[in-house]
């Protein structure tokens, strides 16, 4: 009896279609624990988490930026350094430094944000408002 090394049983892919799934779904709960518990060690809504757009929102107060850097959130690749920034600034708000921020925050962040969640960091206040002048704070 000829097989064909190509095939792949479905019984085979239906498994790792449901492992993969129950990974995914364990993982997306983790990650809306740990922004639960940062947001509200930062004084804000802990259900912001689970809201999108929103949690972005609430994500660019916790750091100190104002509120239409969203938008900039939804242009491509400039998304990509306005989550550097704010990675940046969200974990000088917690009173760690720029290196936390770039590799823990934005790099490994489900990791970063574990540790800001669950360890002892506490919150100091937006950090980009530390030197900003009083018409930037809007």
């Amino acid at each position: 009896m000829d097989t064909d090394p190509t095939t792949i049983d479905p019984a085979v892919s239906t498994g790792f279609g449901v492992v993969g799934t129950i990974i995914y779904l364990a993982i997306a709960v983790f990650g809306i624990a740990v922004f639960w518990k940062v947001f509200t060690k930062a004084g804000q809504p802990g259900w912001a988490a689970i809201i999108p757009i929103y949690n972005i929102y609430i994500w660019l107060k916790v750091a100190g930026r104002p509120g239409w850097w969203l938008i900039l959130f939804l242009i491509p690749f400039v998304n990509v350094i306005m989550a550097l920034i704010v990675s940046i600034d969200v974990a000088k708000s917690f009173a760690k430094d720029t290196v936390f921020g770039v590799v823990g925050l934005w790099l490994f962040s489900i990791i970063g944000y574990a540790i800001l969640a669950f360890g002892n960091a506490q919150y100091r206040g937006p950090s980009a408002l530390v030197g900003a002048q009083g018409a930037y704070k809007g």
